[in-house]
């Protein structure tokens, strides 16, 4: 039987400072994150869901149209994605040979994907995720909106996302999404991550 529960931090909550401080994590993973959760644990009781994977409920949820629970649901998956996708300064290593091969032919370089990361995030309109996706092992930059997920979608595996919700930058930045974006795209990806997650395509 699967248990939903509150994954660990890969990380120290300080270890993205200054870019992302250790309040934002407390609220943001220990408020946020855990809220989704512990709403999701009370929503699956009982039902259909009970006994499932975080990743089986996404899915079966979606499918299904159940907009609460799939709402807690991806947002959990989500989270858990994100902190999974971030890396402290300078320990993010580099992209694979293939992937690197792959950004080279979806982007032109690892600076253009960059941007192009960059920009989705800013331009996403409201709440949501900018993500780092292989679609039939070919690279692409999408966004979504809200609780929105790219996960369980056929043919589709994510590599890396940004959170653009604003408890996820709004201590630290304010108003200043692309300033946040910028540091986090450029200084914290976890493109080691991403390389295992594109050799698994």
């Amino acid at each position: 039987m699967n248990e939903i529960t509150l994954s660990p931090l890969p990380y120290a909550d300080n270890a993205m400072e200054p870019t992302i401080s250790s309040r934002t994590v407390s609220f943001h993973y220990g408020k946020h994150h855990a809220g989704y959760v512990n709403t999701l644990k009370g929503l699956v009781a009982g039902t259909k869901y009970e006994g499932l994977s975080l990743g089986e409920i996404v899915v079966a949820s979606r499918a299904a149209g159940d907009t609460a629970v799939f709402n807690n649901a991806a947002q959990a998956w989500n989270h858990d994605f994100y902190w999974n996708s971030l890396a402290p300064e300078g320990k993010g290593g580099e992209p694979s040979f293939a992937l690197k091969a792959a950004v080279d032919a979806a982007f032109g370089s690892l600076d253009a994907c960059r941007a192009a990361l960059a920009d989705a995030a800013v331009k996403r309109f409201g709440s949501g995720w900018a993500w780092l996706v292989a679609k039939d092992g070919k690279l692409s930059v999408e966004s979504t909106a809200n609780a929105d997920t790219p996960f369980g979608t056929a043919g589709v595996k994510p590599l890396l996302v940004v959170d653009v919700w604003e408890h996820a930058y709004y201590l630290d930045w304010q108003n200043q999404r692309a300033a946040y974006t910028k540091a986090v795209v450029e200084k914290h990806l976890d493109w080691s991550a991403a390389s295992r997650r594109f050799g698994n395509v």
